[in-house]
Parts: structure tokens; sequence; C-alpha cells
């Protein structure tokens, strides 16, 4: 039986030529060559599988060659060409940084340079995966990097360019190479299938291609996998079976059911993709990927910048017709939020569900009917609207009574009458007398308030942005601070901290961050009942300041004093401490306790 050898092996470059995408690099190594302008360090960087190592080693094969083309391309023919074809050349060394990376090893190498090559006119070391070597290798290879030899040339290859000392950067010539285009990698993985007499369908290459991620040997590795699994035939049918793939058929489909808002629909497709063992933040990516395709191809300018086979550029075209360029801004907006909130959500599959029922609204008119089964964008109007009306009336009582520091206001309105009542409640006594409204009415900055609304009486806490169905962003930012003298309960520091903390339990969803950052922050009573809280640094103080109304309002309520006042300061350097792991604190608590300590050794217990 013949001995099998991988695409990736089989069908590696042995020319410039036949190096797929990555013309102007190679344009420029055969102008080298032709020219004899040879530098003495080269460095090669890019992602993985584009063909660095590959380049440098048709390079050295090059620059040894007797008898170069006028392209620049080595002859395959003289005995240097030979050697190097035959894996038996003394002129041309590779070294793994990886595993070699010791100054032992280096200075090993150094020792080679000084012997002159017998055939040809360099010796080339390649020094692949370079990022590897260590600082004192470094240090060990800088001297002679700086001034080898003349018959020594140096290419070193790394896929982290960002990890090599700039003092070796700066003494080499630099290489970027690119990511493979789907269209280059469709092209290549084409000629290999015609080589090996395998039958193809052009979409189930380009599941491939995208599948590589830039890498045209992770292409021809899934590649060879597919061949295996469709025995010689590929299919797009039978690639996306291998490799568990969700077929664009679906994104398409839900894209069509949005636009008509069939929300049950899209919510029974959706069933069927997760049944079929596919995970829901997949499917969001996935077409969140889809949309922006499709929002490429509604220019002309922007279908370069799809990286997709012509049928399906095709099928991006005609889908983008249908589709407003409002709806798909307004789907990738509901799509990214998702995806950020999708790895801390409890409940995965609910939030994909209202991602999508949301996107299915978008094009929903405003003004349905009572029966159209729309109910929550209605909802969502009335909600808005409860609230403009609430803050409108706020700003009102606050331009006619500047003094008063807890009021409540109610209004009716009965036939047209304009005849509304209020009661102010004085902060000295707590007797309540009734007020004329209709002055303030009178005045042309006030409107009639809404009948039944009412304002609190310590301003805006967590608890209230948490009963809102959709609050507007203004309504997390910072508040009027409001006391009532007749609360003054006494707390202590025990109080405050458990209140600090079921606070931050209390907070909305959308501000999961920052209650995660305010739980290692402990509030403490300086000059009762003055509470300062001390804030790690600039980007948090800065953060928590905008909520800070808010968060002074609701421990009001809960500590029953309005007499509070809250102060945030960034920590001076001494005062700034390592946050520690859940392992970290078992060890303190054993260290500092040597009950606690004889005891976990007694059961065996221990935090992984």
């Amino acid at each position: 039986m013949k001995e099998y050898i991988v695409s990736a092996r089989k069908y590696r470059p042995m020319s410039f030529d036949s190096v797929v995408g990555q013309s102007a690099l190679t344009t420029t190594l055969k102008n080298a060559v032709k020219s004899g302008k040879l530098a003495h360090a080269y460095l090669f960087c890019g992602p993985r599988g584009v063909g660095k190592t590959t380049c440098a080693r048709i390079f050295a094969k090059a620059i040894n060659c007797q008898h170069p083309t006028e392209e620049g391309e080595a002859c395959n023919e003289c005995e240097s060409c030979n050697a190097f074809n035959e894996q038996r050349s003394y002129n041309i060394f590779e070294l793994d940084a990886a595993s070699n990376n010791s100054v032992e090893n280096i200075k090993a190498l150094m020792e080679q340079t000084r012997i002159p090559p017998q055939i040809g006119k360099y010796k080339v070391f390649i020094i692949d995966e370079v990022h590897m070597l260590s600082t004192a290798a470094f240090n060990a290879f800088l001297k002679t990097l700086e001034e080898p030899p003349a018959h020594v040339i140096f290419i070193l290859a790394t896929t982290e360019k960002h990890k090599i000392l700039p003092t070796i950067i700066s003494r080499c010539q630099i290489y970027d190479f690119e990511r493979m285009t789907v269209p280059n990698i469709i092209n290549h993985l084409k000629m290999v299938a015609e080589k090996e007499g395998i039958t193809y369908e052009e979409d189930a290459l380009n599941v491939i291609a995208e599948k590589a991620d830039g890498g045209m040997r992770d292409a021809l590795s899934v590649f060879d996998q597919a061949a295996s699994f469709c025995q010689g035939n590929i299919t797009y049918n039978k690639v996306i079976e291998d490799l568990n793939v969700l077929d664009t058929e679906n994104y398409f489909n839900i894209i069509d059911l949005c636009l008509e808002n069939k929300v049950s629909d899209v919510m029974v497709l959706l069933n069927s993709v997760i049944n079929k063992g596919f995970d829901g933040g997949n499917l969001i990516s996935g077409l969140a990927v889809h949309v922006r395709n499709v929002l490429m191809a509604k220019d002309e300018q922007t279908l370069p910048l799809l990286e997709v086979s012509q049928r399906q550029v095709e099928r991006y075209k005609e889908q983008a017709k249908k589709c407003s360029s409002d709806f798909l801004y307004k789907a990738l907006k509901a799509m990214n939020e998702c995806d950020i909130n999708y790895r801390q959500s409890n409940n995965k599959r609910l939030l994909v569900e209202l991602t999508l029922i949301e996107i299915a609204q978008i094009t929903q008119p405003e003004d349905d009917g009572s029966a159209s089964g729309h109910g929550p964008k209605r909802l969502k109007t009335l909600f808005k609207r409860l609230l403009d009306v609430q803050s409108s009336t706020a700003q009102q009582v606050a331009v006619a009574e500047p003094t008063v520091a807890r009021h409540t206001l109610a209004s009716k309105h009965k036939d047209g009458d304009s005849n509304n009542n209020a009661y102010t409640q004085s902060g000295d006594n707590g007797t309540k007398s009734p007020t004329n409204v209709s002055e303030q009415a009178s005045k042309p900055s006030v409107a009639p308030p809404l009948r039944g609304l009412k304002l609190g009486n310590i301003g805006k806490s967590f608890a209230n942005l948490r009963k809102k169905t959709e609050a507007p962003k203004e309504a997390i930012e910072d508040e009027i601070e409001v006391k009532d003298d007749s609360a003054n309960k006494r707390f202590t520091e025990e109080d405050l901290n458990r209140e600090w903390l079921s606070m931050c339990n209390r907070m909305p969803r959308e501000m999961t961050g920052m209650a995660s950052r305010m739980k290692n922050m402990q509030p403490k009573t300086l000059d009762y009942p003055n509470i300062e809280v001390v804030v790690d640094n600039q980007i948090i103080y800065e953060d928590i300041s905008k909520i800070k109304g808010r968060i002074r309002n609701t421990l009001a309520i809960s500590l029953k004093n309005t007499d509070i006042t809250l102060s945030f300061r960034i920590a001076r350097p001494e005062e700034v401490k390592k946050i520690l792991t859940n392992k970290e604190r078992f060890e303190e608590l054993k260290e500092n306790n040597k009950a606690f300590e004889k005891l976990s050794d007694m059961l065996g217990l221990e935090i992984s």
C-alpha cells in the first residue's frame, strides 16, 4: 500500500510562484535574489499556516542556488538545490526555538557560523518560533545577529512578534505575512481536489475555507478530513455534518421571518437548531456575521468585504434588497448586547429568545390594533411615556418649590377642569396642608402634571430602577439627593456593611459589572453619619460617581437615616489590596486560625 501523505505536506510550495496569497512578499524576495542585495537577518511574522517557514526554505534554497533563473527562482538542477531537495544540505540549518531555547543551544549555533559554506555562497540559519527563546538566549544571540560573518544569513519566523526583544527586531528586515482570503483558499483547494481526483461542491469548499480562518495549513487539514468522510465526493451537506457547522440557510430563514414579524416561527426554528446540538450563543454569533454580510451587500463598494463564494454573494444581495439599513443596524445592536450578556446569564436560552423576539419586532408598526398580538411593544411605548411625564413633573416641582424638602404630587382632571390639589408635608411636625397648584400651572414653564403620579420622598433608588420594564439611559445617572428629617435612626458599621452588600445584590442586571466591583469595596463611617468609600482607581471612581446619588438614596432607605452623606476617594498606593481567590482566602484562614487549620487537616479539606 502506498504511503499516505497529508495534503499540507504533499502540496507544500517548492517555489515562490506556488506560494498562495503572499504575492507582495514573494516578489520582494525574488528581487533581492536577482539583485544580490541580501540583508544579514530577516524576520517573517504572521498568523499560523500562512507560509512563513515555507517561504524561508524557498528563500534559503534560492540564495544558495548556483544558477538562479531570471525571475529569482532556484533552478532545482544544481548540486546545492539537489542537496536541499534531498534534505542533505550542510549550508541550510533549521532550529526549532520552542524546544531549543536555552543559552547553550544558541551558543552551539553561533559556533557553526564560523565555518564557511563548502558549496554555495551562504550559510542560512532558519530559526522557527523564535519568540520562544529565553531572555538570556536572546542576549547571547544579539551580538552575532548585529555583526554576523559575511557568509551567514539568519531567517527568523514567529507568530508572536510582540514577544521578541526590540533590539532583535531593529536588526532585521521585517516581513508581515497576511491571512489567506477565502477566495484564495478555495482556488487552492480546487487545485488540490483536481490533482487528487476528488469531486466537490463550491459551497462545501467555502465552508472549509471559512472554518480555516485564514490559515492554508488548517484548510488543507480540514479538506483531508472532509474528503475521508465524504469518500471522494465533497458535498455541502456532508461537510456541515462532519464539521458540525450550522447551515447558513437557517440564518437566511431567521431574517426573512423577522422581517415578517413571525415570532412564533422564529421560536420553532430556534428550538430545532438547539435540538440539533447547537449552542444558542453560537447561533447569535453566526447570525450577527450573517447580518453584517447582508449590510455589506447593500452597497457595491462594500461587496469586496464579503469573504464568501460568488453564489453566496448573490444570495446576500437578494436579501439585502428586502432589509432596510435601520433594521440591520438595530438587529446588530441587539445581537451585540446578547453576546456581551450571554456568558453571565443564568437562563441563556431565554436571553437568545428575547433577542430574537426583539429583532422580529423591529419592523412592527407602532400603531397596531389591540388584537394584533404585539403587546410587548405597546407596553414598551407606555412605559416610555410614563417616564417622560414623571421626569417633566419632577422638574416642575423643583422650579415651583425649591425650598421644600419632601413632596407628594397629585392631580385630578374632570371634564376639562384644571382645579388641581396637591399636598406638601413639612419636615418639622409632619402635618399636611392643601396647596393650590393652579398658580403654578399658570406659569409658562410648568405644564399640568399627570393624574395619579407621585414623587417618592427620598429620591430615586436602585429599587425604583428595577421596577421599570425599560428605563432610559438617563435613569441610571446621578439623582438629586432628597432629605427627610423625620428619619434618623442610628446605624452601626455592621448594619452599613450588611445593607451595602444587600444593595449590590439588588442592583439591576445592566449594572452587574459595577455591582461586582462595589462588592469588593468596604464603606466606613468616619464621622457619623458621614460615609466614605475608597475605590481602587480613577476609572472606577468616575463610573461610581455617576450613580452616587442613587447609592446614597438606597442606603438612606435601607438604614432609615436620611442624614447620611456619601463620599468617594481614590485609594492611596498603600491602601490597594490584592483581591484574593477562594484558595488564597482558605490558606490565609488556616494560617491565622490554628483551630481551623487543625480541623481542615483532620477532615482533609482543600479547595481546588
